[in-house]
């Protein structure tokens, strides 16, 4: 499972030097955080619908793009999803409320 982030944080990366007219993702970078933070909020906004109208196939579909659309902003950033991997493997074996008093 963490091959298929590894490989996309790699085209999302290569995707960095992409002409905006021809790759989406380019496009992305191109217009810069704004509008990567304004598909997250319509990507989360569109799974909460899915959920409330529980639809278990548009749920994974709209989680996929949300998914997608946070890698873009890790990468925007600098950052991968190994990152974001590790932080919830530190987590692993925590309570919630543990974790939460450690911050």
């Amino acid at each position: 499972m963490n091959d298929v982030l590894e490989r996309l944080a790699q085209v999302l990366e290569a995707r960095k030097q992409a002409d905006p007219d021809d790759s989406y993702v380019a496009s992305l970078y191109h217009k810069g955080l704004d509008s990567i933070l304004k598909k997250i909020g319509e990507e989360a906004t569109e799974t909460v619908m899915a959920a409330k109208d529980g639809e278990p196939d548009r749920i994974v579909y709209e989680v996929a793009d949300l998914w997608f659309h946070t890698l873009v902003l890790l990468a925007r950033e600098g950052l991968g999803p190994e990152r974001v991997l590790a932080e919830l493997e530190r987590r692993f074996g925590l309570s919630g409320l543990e974790e939460k008093a450690s911050r």
